[in-house]
């Protein structure tokens, strides 16, 4: 797939002039939207209102029990596998939620603390749903006094509905055994995306099974509206926040890029142009889902976050690279379209407690850093610490040092070989004598996340005070 409309070697050598001219570290970016300030109180509704849904589900599958279906012969494992059927699938419901982007949730928890939570019920949902097959097949063999895998084959064969269910369960198989961390580690996004894909259609299966067979619905209309609502409210906030709206957005600013640029070895700025962009409420430290509509990379996204505040009518991403597409940004031409997803994450200054802010950076990790420097609010005292092996290795290391001056504070660089120079607490310490007063901001490689963090708490920071936020699939 290539662009639909090149810009003329002259408007793109224009274009690239104007570029170099935008004032990224002026500290006072043209007229644009502040990003919104995150409502805790949304993810404590929202878990109520999980907690509430759970309990109705609970009291729908035993309410439809009766002591004749329990003493029947099976009917104990008949009644158990319905009961671990319906909270796996609300479980699975739940997963859904936690991942379909819903903007409140995000900015009051952070996309990598949802995606944790989305892992962390992912087995107890799989475990479930695996007890469900595994019991109402015991039940029915004991009920038509058959073996197991007799059993299971006349569900195959004669029942249509459950012929689809146990392809549905086969999916939800698969997408379990590829989010193990091996598994996920050993993978490419594009595999993994693709197979996840596939998770919507085993739900879509599991919810026809359930509606058409459920025992709890026979007989009553209130628990079959119930659960439709319940799988209706789950499929409309993914149509519309990861579908609906992130189209209508990019349709509304229209981003294309506009330059390349290296800003250290193997590290590259990508500034885009777009419409509107003084109406994208975005906040320093957030990241957008990047897919660039090009040969190879159309088809899937990667989590970037910006490396300044928007510039209408330019947006600046700073990406290294790593992977497949992160090397193929580097020859990305000018008047390539840009399709964006967000802005996500709650690694922002909204999230502060104090009026000492420490931003700790490494490699990439200086993106967000830079763009979250040039949104902390006046007043607020600030130190950087940024770890490289040279100088030259420190993307963005002019404008940083620029916004650091400008508010009259510290800038430290820490240079040489990572195993001979580490960010200790001795090290901090002496960089920063308030840091146990102080909000802490990592944002670095994943074992220099793991050491400072390490560092900082046995510092006195507190937990809450410090600030991180990872990428992942999701």
């Amino acid at each position: 797939m290539t662009p639909n409309r090149q810009a003329s070697p002259a408007a793109r050598s224009r274009q690239a002039q104007a570029v170099d001219r935008i004032p990224w570290t002026t500290g006072s970016p043209r007229r644009r939207r502040p990003g919104y300030a995150p409502r805790p109180w949304v993810a404590d509704l929202l878990l109520g209102l999980a907690g509430l849904g759970l309990g109705i589900t609970l009291a729908l599958v035993v309410s439809a029990e009766s002591r004749g279906s329990l003493v029947a012969p099976g009917g104990l494992l008949l009644a158990g596998g319905r009961l671990a059927g319906f909270v796996g699938t609300y479980l699975i419901l739940v997963m859904v939620v936690l991942i379909a982007r819903l903007p409140w949730l995000e900015r009051a928890v952070g996309q990598d603390r949802l995606v944790a939570w989305h892992r962390r019920l992912g087995p107890w949902a799989l475990w479930l749903i695996t007890a469900h097959v595994v019991l109402i097949t015991l039940g029915y063999a004991r009920l038509s006094h058959t073996g197991f895998l007799r059993q299971l084959w006349l569900f195959i064969t004669t029942y249509p509905d459950l012929l689809a269910a146990m392809v549905g369960f086969g999916l939800l198989i698969m997408a379990g055994v590829t989010s193990i961390r091996i598994a996920r580690r050993r993978m490419q996004y594009e595999t993994w995306w693709v197979v996840h894909l596939y998770f919507y259609l085993a739900l879509a299966l599991a919810f026809a099974h359930q509606v058409v067979t459920g025992i709890a619905f026979l007989g009553h209309p209130l628990a079959r509206a119930f659960w439709i609502v319940v799988w209706a409210a789950t499929a409309g906030m993914v149509l519309l926040f990861r579908v609906l709206l992130p189209v209508l957005r990019n349709l509304r600013h229209q981003l294309r890029v506009v330059a390349v640029r290296e800003e250290a070895p193997g590290v590259y700025s990508l500034t885009c142009t777009g419409r509107h962009l003084s109406d994208l409420a975005v906040s320093g430290g957030q990241f957008f889902q990047w897919r660039f509509l090009a040969r190879g990379l159309w088809w899937h996204a990667h989590p970037y976050s910006l490396s300044a505040l928007p510039q209408a009518p330019y947006l600046r991403v700073t990406v290294k690279g790593l992977g497949d597409q992160s090397r193929a940004v580097a020859r990305l031409r000018p008047g390539t379209r840009v399709f964006v997803e967000g802005p996500y994450g709650a690694f922002t200054h909204h999230v502060r407690a104090t009026e000492r802010v420490v931003l700790i950076g490494a490699g990439v990790g200086i993106t967000p850093l830079r763009a979250l420097l040039e949104d902390l609010p006046g007043g607020v005292a600030v130190t950087v610490v940024i770890r490289a092996s040279t100088a030259e290795e420190i993307a963005h290391r002019a404008e940083v040092a620029e916004l650091v001056a400008t508010r009259g504070g510290r800038f430290y660089e820490v240079l040489g070989p990572r195993h001979a120079v580490q960010l200790d607490v001795r090290t901090l310490r002496g960089m920063v004598p308030d840091l146990a007063q102080s909000d802490v901001y990592v944002c670095g490689p994943e074992g220099f996340n793991d050491l400072v963090i390490a560092s900082c708490m046995r510092a006195g920071v507190p937990g809450d005070r410090i600030h991180v936020e990872v990428f992942s699939f999701s």
